[in-house]
């Protein structure tokens, strides 16, 4: 089998490489350190289109197919293991969830912003007793008059203390 790139894909590749050299590498390693949130950089990808590269342009998002997006991932994971874990939850767990399955009024209200970084999103699956099975977990959502009630407690939420909107 032969697989070569598409031009497009090319040029994803080699631009979020060059971004990810220039915009990400210094200060990589501080921010570990010192457990830093790289908002700045966040921001950066999300005006690249780094944040929500599969969602469709209709809802804000690049309407690229998944060999881009890989790519992307790959060069972002290659210098900055945080901001890859970043964009790999606000693309595929957060952005792809609500389309896939949100309402039309949801997908219009949320992912804008998503897919332009404005806002993050972030994803709670681990429970004490339960880890990362979801079938195991027992948060419940009470549906109230205008709202919901939660019970449980979740941990390791990632994006957790940044995130505006929670999955």
């Amino acid at each position: 089998m032969i697989f070569t790139l598409s031009e497009e894909q090319r040029m994803i590749q080699e631009a979020t490489r060059e971004f990810a050299q220039k915009e990400l590498l210094p200060g990589v390693i501080e921010r570990d350190e010192k457990q830093l949130f790289p908002s700045t950089q966040v921001e950066q990808m999300g005006a690249m289109g780094l944040l929500g590269m599969m969602c469709s342009p209709k809802y804000g998002g690049g309407g690229m197919d998944t060999i881009s997006y890989i790519l992307a991932m790959e060069e972002i994971s290659k210098v900055d293991a945080s901001c890859s874990v970043i964009m790999s939850v606000n693309n595929s767990l957060v952005c792809w969830g609500i389309e896939k399955y949100g309402t039309e009024s949801q997908k219009n209200k949320y992912l804008p912003e998503l897919t332009s970084g404005k806002k993050i999103g972030a994803f709670c699956l681990s429970e004490p007793e339960a880890g990362s099975d979801a079938t195991s977990q027992s948060t419940t959502a009470i549906e109230k008059d205008n709202y919901y009630l939660l019970n449980g407690t979740k941990n390791w939420i990632t994006n957790g203390n940044s995130a505006s909107y929670y999955i």
